[in-house]
């Protein structure tokens, strides 16, 4: 697996330049807000990922004012949906504006770009709660806590299940793609209490046995960026409130003798 460059400086061999940000919470008083930094994204980046959590209340017309951001931005657009985006039931809706502006919507799917001649996959899903090793909830007791662990468990096979795809599809590179946290790590600074309500190691124990480059997530607003899962893949909190900018940019070598610093 490759491992991320965190910064833009040149380096020795082809790269891949991501850049991911989530949490953006567009309304429709946001129009404008992020487009400038997006018409830069041709120079720096290959692609966008954008980590969940894009609307306030997930409704359409906050959903429209999303896509008027990405659209014709010079550069593939990859997305999860996150809570918010959730929240007014028409997550449906809200993906569908989202595609009709060029955005590959992912939920438990992949897409495939061709960047620097190569083929590079991109696995995506929400995911859920339940929390992490030692301190996590259990299919077990009421049929409630068995539905809600079940949610995540379902939302982490259908990421291993993508990975496995991109693998098997012969990807040069592989990235997952998730709102919710698949490791503690990227929790720091966030309340202990809640950490169960932000994310799930079912997540991580999916990317580990399938395998990725890189994982990026958001909802994690007080987080921490940087994090890895316990088979080494780099997890970033891409949350904005977190990256404190428009997106964060890393890079993925693609050959092996490009190294990480």
């Amino acid at each position: 697996m490759s491992a991320p460059v965190d910064r833009a400086a040149p380096e020795a061999g082809p790269v891949v330049r991501v850049a991911a940000v989530g949490d953006i919470h567009l309304g429709s008083d946001s129009r404008g807000l992020l487009r400038p930094s997006f018409a830069t994204l041709p120079d720096r980046a290959d692609l966008l990922l954008l980590a969940g959590d894009l609307t306030r209340h997930g409704a359409v017309a906050e959903a429209e004012v999303v896509a008027a951001e990405v659209a014709d931005v010079g550069v593939p657009v990859v997305a999860v949906l996150g809570n918010h985006d959730h929240h007014s039931g028409e997550e449906a809706e809200v993906s569908r504006v989202l595609a009709d502006a060029g955005v590959a919507v992912l939920e438990g799917t992949t897409t495939v770009l061709s960047l620097h001649g190569e083929r590079i996959g991109v696995a995506g899903t929400k995911g859920f709660c339940g929390g992490f090793a030692g301190r996590s909830a259990g299919e077990f007791g009421e049929q409630e806590m068995k539905d809600f662990v079940r949610v995540t468990r379902r939302s982490a096979d259908s990421l291993r299940r993508a990975l496995t795809e991109l693998a098997d599809d012969a990807c040069a590179l592989r990235i997952a793609l998730t709102h919710f946290a698949p490791v503690p790590d990227t929790l720091a600074g966030e309340p202990r209490e809640i950490y169960p309500f932000l994310g799930s190691y079912l997540l991580a124990e999916a990317m580990d046995e399938a395998g990725a480059d890189l994982a990026v997530h958001g909802h994690a607003h007080l987080g921490t960026e940087h994090g890895m899962t316990a088979g080494g893949i780099r997890v970033r909190n891409v949350a904005q409130p977190v990256i404190g900018k428009a997106f964060a940019l890393y890079h993925l070598p693609l050959t092996p003798t490009a190294k990480a610093t």
